[in-house]
């Protein structure tokens, strides 16, 4: 099993809408990095852990446990005109972008990204990383069991 870190934006995609969602479940769209886009393609697998990231908000944060819950798939917002991630380089037979579905088992307390810096166990946690700007990122077994004790302590 893997561990990932996945943020959205909470007026995108909040841990609420995703709760909302049938079977709580909501498609990762809108992921325009290679990096992160081959994370979902040639790493993730259904039932790895995920934790629910709210970003580019007043209090960015860990804000839900949840679960890969499909193998990666074409992301339709990039053949959509209308859509912000549109991609007209990317064809219908030749897809460059891919989604994963995300399955929101729990919604935790804000655990907030002053907190994660602080935490020494955490030091090294790829998201903390000086310059890291990837919405996908893996998360060591450690990590994501410390990080499961800081949510429930």
């Amino acid at each position: 099993m893997n561990y990932w870190l996945m943020k959205s934006e909470p007026d995108e995609v909040s841990v609420d809408d995703a709760l909302a969602a049938p079977r709580s479940t909501v498609p990762w769209t809108g992921v325009r990095n290679y990096q992160a886009r081959n994370f979902m393609r040639d790493a993730m697998k259904v039932g790895d852990g995920v934790l629910f990231y709210h970003s580019s908000c007043a209090e960015p944060g860990i804000v839900g446990i949840a679960r890969v819950a499909s193998t990666a798939y074409p992301d339709p917002t990039q053949f959509d005109p209308k859509s912000p991630y549109f991609d007209p380089a990317s064809r219908q037979d030749a897809p460059r972008w891919l989604l994963v579905d995300v399955q929101v088992q729990k919604k935790t307390r804000n655990l907030t990204l002053p907190e994660l810096r602080a935490d020494p166990d955490l030091q090294d946690l790829v998201v903390l990383k000086r310059g890291n700007r990837l919405s996908i990122t893996p998360v060591e077994p450690r990590h994501w069991k410390t990080i499961l004790q800081r949510l429930q302590g």
